[in-house]
């Protein structure tokens, strides 16, 4: 994983590490179970003093983020998947048959329930349960433009009551799948969406000049927050970054006199010819895929 840091910024350099970790993180780069440099090796590797370093990983582990294994080091914190591989199909049907023999279920009414489930109502919408609303209206953007199936969103408390439930495929953000998960039937798959690498953007995009004015603009808080700490990571004074916030009125104003614009992808369709813009998708290329997939699926389903 590629990593920046600035000794000369306003962010510490504890921040630094920890926001670089956590978005590599939320993006796969860094996989559950992954084991992290040792702090000694992590602070030789980046000239940072190991305190700073134990810190940073510290603040991830309170945070859930990490976690040590005494004698072993410090590990991404491994989740446990929720969605079987296609392999284990046939071993999962005969698991189901085993476990409803056990509950005294007969083939009769296994196969009634079975029929039950088949001759629901196809799925044919994508539900993005998020709530965050600033951030849903950026992913909802970025969804539209990989599937053709409907797509919208909800707050996670709204999912069974505003009518989207019904025909709909849920679908979460990483961060938000533990709270989002409360509100969704066990008997529904809840996609999970990863966020881009924000390490690998960043190096295909970085201006060569670190002395250019560069605006950073959203409509959610978080991207400018770590857009800002990634930039002057990489090198870029604070005196460099213009930050604007894309709900507020007259966020435009200055655009015009800047070397660039770094902004997420539904912010970019507003500012598109004002300057030269670097558009960071949020979604992962590998979950945008795993839509597709999931589409495909289901229409080979109704097309059969």
């Amino acid at each position: 994983m590629q990593l920046w840091f600035s000794k000369r910024c306003d962010v510490n350099l504890r921040e630094q590490l920890a926001t670089q970790i956590m978005l590599g993180i939320l993006s796969g780069e860094l996989a559950p179970g992954q084991r992290l440099p040792s702090i000694r090796e992590m602070a030789r590797r980046f000239r940072l003093h190991p305190n700073t370093v134990s810190a940073g990983y510290r603040q991830l582990e309170q945070n859930n983020w990490l976690e040590s294994r005494k004698g072993s080091g410090v590990y991404v914190r491994v989740e446990t998947p929720t969605i079987p591989s296609r392999v284990a199909l046939d071993r999962l049907v005969a698991d189901f048959f085993r476990s409803a023999r056990r509950l005294g279920c007969s083939l009769v009414e296994i196969r009634s329930s079975l029929r039950h489930w088949l001759e629901l109502q196809p799925p044919d919408h994508f539900v993005l349960i998020e709530p965050d609303d600033n951030l849903a209206r950026i992913i909802v953007s970025e969804m539209r433009k990989a599937v053709t199936f409907p797509v919208q969103n909800c707050q996670p408390d709204k999912f069974a009551s505003c009518g989207l439930a019904d025909g709909g495929i849920p679908v979460a953000i990483s961060f938000s799948v533990k709270a989002v998960r409360k509100f969704v039937s066990d008997n529904l798959d809840l996609l999970t969406l990863h966020l881009q690498s924000a390490g690998e953007s960043l190096t295909r995009h970085l201006p060569s000049s670190r002395n250019a004015l560069i605006a950073i603009a959203s409509g959610w808080t978080p991207f400018l927050r770590h857009a800002r700490t990634m930039l002057m990571a990489a090198g870029f004074e604070a005196d460099c970054l213009m930050v604007r916030d894309a709900t507020r009125v007259g966020w435009r104003r200055g655009l015009g006199e800047t070397a660039a614009i770094v902004c997420d992808s539904l912010t970019a369709e507003m500012v598109n010819g004002v300057t030269r813009v670097f558009s960071f998708p949020l979604v992962a290329d590998s979950s945008l895929n795993e839509l597709r997939e999931y589409e495909k699926f289901v229409c080979t389903e109704l097309d059969s």
